[in-house]
């Protein structure tokens, strides 16, 4: 493993952890700014927000690392990240928390850049192995975060932010000292038109080849929403779990997660090809989600634990796969249109999840679920009719 992959993963996990910190408080703190008890809507609405912002930014950011190189810009939005969270910790009122949340989406459109970094630095026979990895890595921070998250939540509501901002900080100064270039920056001027976000939007969807990719992404990430939507509020609704156990059952996600991105995608692309891999990903996805909607004890929801986190294992494949669909010179740029149909998916996932836990919460709050199963399922038959091969070579270079 070489030194810059370790400084990527450590960063990776660093900020993920600094995420998950504010999961299991937002409802609470929601609650605080707005003396309202049903906020669900709210948390939709701030959710999709900061997708948006992603969305918007994430292929700009991409398009800027291939010209400037891809330290800079990872730089640049982890030193934002770090003055935002702050921001957030001192927001006395919903109107701040909405320009915290936005600035925090935007400084967090970076994850692009980090996936073309290990692009640059990986052979392509060990990059599902190592986008595996780097998705562990997330998970391990969504082990701390949380459960760090609902501690110091439970004992003041702001400390989480202030630990954030110190996490963020903390990864600043590993990349700032340690991560090396990856690629030689172009030398070219960058002109306005490559700023515009929905550009690289543009390029892609011009390519059929890439479409087929683009919507499985978008349709997993769609589906993931419901987690850090619904998650929080559910376990307090059915179980009336407090911050600490809500931190908890996202830390065991994590670690379950982790392992299973750790381990499996390698294996699981070898033994049973990519789609095999996103299918079994997706099936697993579905089989969890129907237990949760039935569950009536807390042990139920730990015991699925791990069939939940072998849904992980198709994203790697997904991952993989698209780094063989253009060409080296293109990777931040597609990279960063993956991030943005992610993060278009992000925007329309809370919205739809807030709005149908808001309708079932009074009547059956683990309906929520197997809404989400029906979204999960509508990925099957895009991925029964992919064909997994670098067709689209010959488009990228157009």
């Amino acid at each position: 493993m070489t030194r810059p992959l370790l400084v990527i993963f450590a960063a990776i996990a660093l900020d993920a952890m600094g995420i998950g910190l504010i999961f299991p408080i937002l409802p609470r703190l929601i609650e605080d700014v707005t003396r309202a008890r049903d906020v669900a809507s709210t948390i939709g609405i701030l959710t999709a927000l900061y997708a948006a912002m992603q969305f918007v930014f994430a292929p700009v950011l991409g398009a800027l690392s291939d010209r400037l190189g891809r330290r800079p810009v990872l730089l640049i939005s982890l030193g934002g990240a770090a003055l935002d969270y702050v921001l957030m910790a001192l927001a006395p009122s919903l109107a701040l928390l909405v320009i915290g949340r936005a600035v925090a989406g935007l400084t967090s459109a970076n994850i692009p850049v980090a996936t073309a970094y290990i692009t640059d630095i990986s052979p392509e026979e060990t990059r599902a192995r190592r986008f595996g990895i780097f998705n562990a890595m997330f998970g391990i921070g969504f082990v701390l975060g949380p459960v760090s998250g609902g501690v110091l939540g439970d004992y003041w509501l702001r400390l989480p932010f202030f630990a954030a901002a110190a996490l963020n900080a903390a990864n600043l100064l590993l990349a700032w000292f340690v991560l090396p270039e990856s690629r030689t920056p172009g030398h070219q001027t960058i002109d306005r038109a490559a700023l515009n976000p929905l550009r690289p939007l543009r390029w892609a969807l011009s390519m059929r080849s890439l479409l087929p990719v683009i919507a499985i992404f978008f349709v997993l990430s769609a589906t993931g929403e419901v987690y850090g939507v619904c998650w929080a509020l559910w376990g307090h609704d059915v179980f009336g779990w407090n911050g600490l156990w809500i931190g908890l059952s996202l830390g065991t996600f994590g670690v379950c997660q982790s392992l299973a991105q750790a381990f499996l995608p390698g294996p699981a692309v070898r033994l049973l090809g990519e789609r095999g891999t996103v299918l079994t990903g997706i099936a697993g996805a579905c089989v969890a989600l129907t237990v949760m909607a039935f569950a009536t004890r807390p042990w139920i929801v730990f015991a699925i634990m791990p069939v939940v986190a072998l849904a992980g294992i198709a994203t790697p494949a997904l991952q993989a796969l698209a780094t063989r669909l253009v060409d080296d010179e293109r990777q931040g740029r597609f990279q960063g249109v993956l991030a943005s149909a992610m993060s278009l998916a992000s925007i329309v996932g809370p919205l739809l999840f807030s709005t149908i836990y808001f309708a079932v919460r009074d009547h059956w709050p683990g309906a929520i679920w197997l809404s989400a199963l029906a979204v999960n399922a509508m990925a099957v038959p895009l991925v029964t009719g992919l064909r997994f091969q670098s067709a689209a070579f010959a488009d990228a270079r157009q």
